[in-house]
C-alpha cells in the first residue's frame, strides 16, 4: 500500500488530525501564540511546551494562567496537545485531569528530555531507565484525563541503546498509549549526530499505533526523505521551524520559495504583538530576546545588529531597530 501524502488526514485515538505535519513540543517556547503561528502556516496539530505535572497539581499560578492557556483560534487548524512531564503517577493523574478540563484534545508525555535538571527528578529521559514507572505514569495520564495519550521518546538514554524502542511497545501494549513521537537519537547526544531512521522504520513496522517522526527535519527535502524512508504516520517539526513557520507550507506543498524580507518582518511583528498580549510589555521585551535571532538570521542581520537586539529593554526599542530593515512595524 502506498504511503499517504503528508497532506492526508489521520487520527490519534479517534481525534482527527487534518494533515501529517505537526509542531513538536518546544521547551520554554511552545506557548499559545507559537502553536497558533504553526497552525496559521498549515500545521495539522501543535504540541505545547512541556509543563510540570507537579506545578499543575499544586496549582502554581504562572503555570495555570500562562502555560495552560489555549486560544480558541488554535482549534481551527486541528487539535491541541498539551505536553506534561513528571515521574509520579498520582500527580500525573491529577494534572492530566486538569489539562482535560482546560480543553486539551490530546495529552503528550515527555519521556525524552535529556536536560539534567529534568532527569535528576526522575522525569524526561530518566524514565527510559525505569520502564515500569513510565508505563504507570502513562496509564495514570490516560485514566485521569479520559483523553488519548501520546508519548515522545528518544531511541535510548545512552548512545547505542534502544531502550526507547523497547519502551514504546510497552507503553502501547500496557498503558494504552495512542501514538508515539519518536526522536531516533539517544538522550546522551541531544541534537548531535545523524538520527537512526532505520530504527524508526522498525518501530513504525512493529507498532499498531501512529509513529510521529522527529529529529533532523530542518528542510523540506530532509522531511520528505525521512518520511518516505521510515514510513512514519506523520512528521514533527521542531528546531527547523524556529523563526521559520514557512517550513510547514513548504513541506505541505503550499509554498515553493523562501519568505521575503517583508514577510519575515511582518511575522516578527505579529510575534511581538502576541508576546505583549501574553506577558505584558516588560516581560515580553525580555522574553523575545530568544526569538529575535531566529528572524534576524533570515534577514541576514550583522553581528552588531544581533547584539543590539539583545540589549533592548523595551518592545519600542526593538521596533526602532526593526525599522532599519526596510519597514516600520506598527506600534504596540
Amino acid at each position: 500500500m502506498p504511503q499517504p501524502a503528508l497532506t492526508d488526514p489521520f487520527d490519534i485515538g479517534g481525534v482527527p488530525v487534518p494533515n501529517r505535519v505537526v509542531l513538536a513540543p518546544l521547551a520554554g517556547i511552545g506557548n499559545w501564540f507559537v502553536r497558533l503561528q504553526a497552525k496559521r502556516h498549515g500545521a495539522g496539530m501543535a504540541f505545547s511546551e512541556m509543563v510540570s505535572s507537579f506545578a499543575i497539581h499544586h496549582r502554581n499560578e504562572k503555570t495555570m494562567v500562562e502555560l495552560l492557556r489555549i486560544r480558541p483560534e488554535e482549534r481551527s487548524g486541528g487539535p491541541v496537545a498539551m505536553q506534561l512531564f513528571g515521574q509520579d503517577p498520582e500527580v500525573m493523574r491529577s494534572a492530566a485531569a486538569t489539562v482535560a478540563e482546560r480543553g486539551a484534545d490530546i495529552i503528550d508525555l515527555n519521556m525524552g528530555c535529556p536536560v539534567p535538571k529534568v532527569c535528576r527528578t526522575g522525569a524526561g529521559a530518566a524514565l527510559l531507565d525505569d520502564p515500569d514507572l513510565a508505563v504507570a505514569v502513562a496509564r495514570a495520564a490516560r485514566e485521569g484525563s479520559g483523553l488519548p495519550v501520546t508519548v515522545k521518546l528518544r531511541s535510548g538514554r545512552r548512545s547505542g541503546a534502544t531502550d526507547g524502542y523497547d519502551l514504546a511497545h510497552r507503553l502501547v501494549d500496557e498503558a494504552g498509549v495512542s501514538a508515539i513521537g519518536f526522536h531516533p537519537r539517544s538522550a546522551q547526544v541531544h541534537h548531535k549526530g545523524t538520527p537512526d531512521y532505520d530504527l524508526a522504520a522498525r518501530l513504525v513496522q512493529s507498532l499498531p499505533v501512529p509513529v510521529i517522526l522527529s529529529g533532523g527535519l530542518r528542510s523540506p527535502r530532509a522531511v520528505r526523505e525521512a518520511y518516505a524512508h521510515t514510513g512514519a504516520a506523520a512528521v514533527m517539526l521542531a528546531r527547523g521551524a524556529l523563526g521559520n513557520p514557512w517550513l510547514f507550507e513548504q513541506v505541505l506543498g503550499t509554498r515553493a520559495g523562501e519568505p521575503t524580507a517583508q514577510e519575515v518582518l511582518d511575522e516578527l511583528d505579529w510575534v511581538m504583538d502576541c508576546a505583549v498580549e501574553h506577558l505584558g510589555p516588560d516581560r515580553a521585551a525580555r522574553y523575545l530576546r530568544k526569538f529575535y535571532p531566529w528572524y534576524l538570521e533570515r534577514l541576514h542581520a550583522s553581528r552588531q545588529a544581533q547584539a543590539a537586539f539583545q540589549q533592548t529593554a523595551s518592545i519600542a526599542q526593538a521596533r526602532v531597530l526593526l525599522s532599519g530593515f526596510g519597514a516600520v512595524p506598527t506600534a504596540a
